[in-house]
C-alpha cells in the first residue's frame, strides 16, 4: 500500500508565500515521476508542476516564475514552493506520484487526498 500525504495548506493574503510538501511511504521501489495538480471549485484539475526523478521540472505557464518544485530523493518528499500568491492559486492541490512497488517494475499513479490553499485579503 502506498500513501501519498500532502500538507502545508492554508489561508494567506496575496503576495504572500506557502510551502507544500508530498510525503510517499509504503513498499516504494521506485519514484518516476512526481508532481503537483490543483483543481478550483467548478474547474477540471490542472498540472501545476511535475518533476521526473533526477531530470527537469515542468511548470504551467501561470506558475512560472513564482513556484518552485524540489525533491527529496532520500525521504520520498516532495516540496512546492509558492511565492506571490494570487487569489486564481486558490485551490485543493494534489500531489501525484508515478511509482513502482517493492518487487515489481510496473509503475502505477497514486494520488494524495489534496491540502487547500486559500488566497484572499
Amino acid at each position: 500500500q502506498v500513501h501519498l500525504l500532502e500538507s502545508g495548506g492554508a489561508l494567506v493574503q496575496p503576495g504572500g508565500s506557502l510551502r507544500l510538501s508530498c510525503a510517499a511511504s509504503g513498499s516504494i521501489a521506485s519514484i518516476y515521476v512526481m508532481g503537483w495538480y490543483r483543481q478550483a471549485p467548478g474547474k477540471q484539475r490542472e498540472l501545476v508542476a511535475v518533476m521526473p526523478t533526477g531530470g527537469i521540472p515542468t511548470y504551467a505557464g501561470s506558475v512560472k516564475g513564482r513556484f518552485t518544485i524540489s525533491t527529496d530523493n532520500a525521504r520520498n518528499t516532495q516540496y512546492l514552493q509558492m511565492n506571490n500568491l494570487k487569489p486564481e492559486d486558490t485551490a485543493v492541490y494534489y500531489c501525484n506520484a508515478a511509482l513502482s512497488l517493492v518487487g515489481s517494475r510496473i509503475p502505477h499513479n497514486y494520488w494524495g487526498r489534496g491540502t487547500q490553499v486559500n488566497v484572499s485579503s
